[in-house]
């Protein structure tokens, strides 16, 4: 039985429990429906988008996406820098005990903030390991036994707030992730950051803003591993949104086997690789050397996941990285991977060539 099939009949078995598709959700693009029989098929493009947890520093509070005034050992932007004298547990608001202090005199700030400093204040990676390795010696224990390392740090209550839940500003936090999308060939289009999470709304803003100037270069089709949530955000937020009428949102092949069979709005409008034909951009049919007839995937999916692999050898010095020069580095990093790119497809013999325009644009 195929994964297309099973899935069908897990859909189908679980009937009662689907989430019903959202109002207003269009039946089809028409841009990417098969011409008749006879007719030229034009071009489609596709995007690949991700994010990738590579960060650099910030201000202490999720609320502010300013950069830090003092990036060797700083905590504020500059616009809050006067907090420095204030104490770094929120909202207490009273002074810091003395000059270069973290809280103010009163006992369980003390307390907390020194467990605090014990847990992440000297956090070595021979330290990390030792954790983990502790962590799993006790686990093989028990009945469930962990998977994959994991690193589970406790803090003590202030009060009637859990440790792990206490405002502070006693330490500069990160943005959440690198946002990319590019051309499913790989060349990339444009990079951004998500500081807060890699939210629906905050990836839609993204979208929007690198097709702003170009509305009628928006990709036939977007993948992304969350492609289906985006989508039902995009429908409930705004049933007129552009990106319902110009671009078809799917899930890449490697995320999309993860996805829950009972999700109907993914399984139907969002699946990579349809194999009931509704989709002939995304499946194509081609003769092997023994002349077996075989479906394959038209595009790969896999791009925005190659790319960051590649990202990752550069991981360790972007963290330590002022935004600035983040920025510009991530920037440069970009262009030297779209030249990369770009020379690949010519070695392949793959570039879209002047014949292929003339034909787009009809003079031929």
């Amino acid at each position: 039985m195929s994964g297309a099939e099973a899935a069908g009949d897990q859909i189908q078995a679980d009937a009662g429990n689907l989430a019903p598709l959202p109002a207003n959700l269009p039946d089809s693009l028409p841009q990417l429906e098969a011409p008749p029989v006879g007719s030229p098929r034009g071009y489609i493009r596709m995007a690949v988008m991700d994010g990738k947890g590579i960060k650099h520093r910030k201000y202490a509070l999720d609320q502010c996406e300013a950069p830090l005034y003092n990036y060797k050992n700083g905590r504020f932007c500059e616009t809050h820098l006067q907090l420095a004298g204030t104490c770094g547990i929120i909202p207490c608001g009273l002074p810091v005990q003395h000059p270069g202090a973290l809280t103010c005199s009163t006992q369980s700030h003390i307390d907390w903030h020194k467990q605090y400093e014990n847990r992440f204040g000297r956090l070595s990676f021979p330290g990390v390991q030792r954790v983990i390795r502790q962590q799993q010696e006790v686990g093989e224990g028990s009945i469930q036994t962990p998977q994959g390392p994991s690193l589970r740090v406790q803090l003590q209550a202030l009060g009637n707030t859990p440790g792990g839940d206490v405002l502070h500003t006693v330490k500069a936090k990160s943005i959440y992730c690198l946002q990319t999308v590019q051309w499913a060939c790989g060349v990339p289009i444009r990079w951004g950051k998500c500081y807060r999470s890699e939210s629906t709304p905050q990836v839609l803003r993204f979208l929007n803003n690198t097709w702003a100037d170009h509305p009628n270069s928006r990709p036939s089709f977007l993948a992304y591993d969350n492609a289906c949530n985006l989508l039902r955000h995009i429908v409930t937020q705004d049933a007129s949104d552009i990106w319902l009428a110009t671009t078809k949102f799917i899930v890449d092949a490697w995320h999309y086997i993860g996805h829950q069979a009972t999700n109907i709005l993914c399984r139907t409008r969002c699946n990579p690789a349809p194999a009931d034909g509704s989709q002939p951009d995304l499946v194509l049919t081609e003769e092997d050397d023994n002349g077996q007839v075989h479906q394959t995937r038209a595009f790969n999916t896999e791009t925005a996941e190659q790319l960051n692999s590649w990202l990752n050898g550069f991981e360790s010095q972007l963290r330590q990285m002022s935004d600035v020069n983040y920025d510009f580095f991530i920037h440069v990093l970009m262009l030297i991977y779209a030249e990369t790119m770009e020379k690949r497809i010519q070695l392949k013999e793959m570039e879209l060539t002047e014949e292929f325009w003339d034909r787009v644009n009809g003079l031929t």
